[in-house]
């Protein structure tokens, strides 16, 4: 194997990049300039390193605690749990929310070993306990791996006095019910809301 073939081959193995985009990559690395790539090659050696889990809520950051559970401005009556860090920024970058967040790290999934055991539910819980917290937000992916984690937080919870929602799910802004899905439209129907 050639050495451009190990670096696509070694390309290809990121999400969202198929044999095809790692060829062109690697191809844009061969012509670009030096420096990038050195440079490029110093981020990616040393990024683990830079950034690491936040010991309060497990999302991404360079600081421990992280900013976002230090920023005294966001609401600390919300708690909105996600899977995955990305989740936070996404999130953040939203403009809709201004509470805390706290990442379980995945979701539950029995047919890949992933149990409650493998997730940071008792971070969570820990945090509940010890907060003042007036809602949880459960912002797990819609999928059934989504729907199962959900279920087993609000099977957690569900002794407490704190008020459990979850993010709709259904028809994006700008869709076309004619391309919707048929599970997409199911839970758009059973999440309508009143018009007023």
């Amino acid at each position: 194997m050639t050495a451009l073939e190990q670096l696509a081959k070694n390309l290809s193995r990121l999400p969202g990049i198929g044999p095809k985009s790692a060829a062109r990559l690697s191809y844009h690395l061969i012509k670009t300039d030096k420096q990038f790539n050195i440079q490029l090659a110093q981020q990616i050696a040393a990024i683990q390193d830079i950034i690491f889990p936040c010991s309060i809520c497990g999302s991404y950051t360079e600081v421990n605690p992280c900013p976002l559970c230090t920023d005294p401005n966001r609401d600390r009556s919300l708690l909105c749990i996600v899977e995955q860090p990305q989740d936070v920024i996404t999130l953040v970058a939203s403009g809709a929310y201004n509470g805390l967040f706290h990442v379980l790290g995945g979701s539950l999934s029995p047919l890949e070993g992933i149990g409650p055991d493998q997730l940071d539910f008792g971070g969570m819980m820990k945090r509940l306990e010890t907060g003042s917290f007036s809602e949880v937000i459960i912002a797990t992916n819609p999928t059934d791996e989504g729907d199962t984690t959900a279920m087993y937080i609000r099977h957690l919870l569900k002794k407490t006095n704190i008020n459990v929602t979850r993010l709709a799910s259904g028809l994006p802004v700008g869709g076309d019910l004619e391309y919707a899905d048929r599970i997409t439209l199911a839970r758009s129907m059973r999440g309508r809301i009143k018009f007023e």
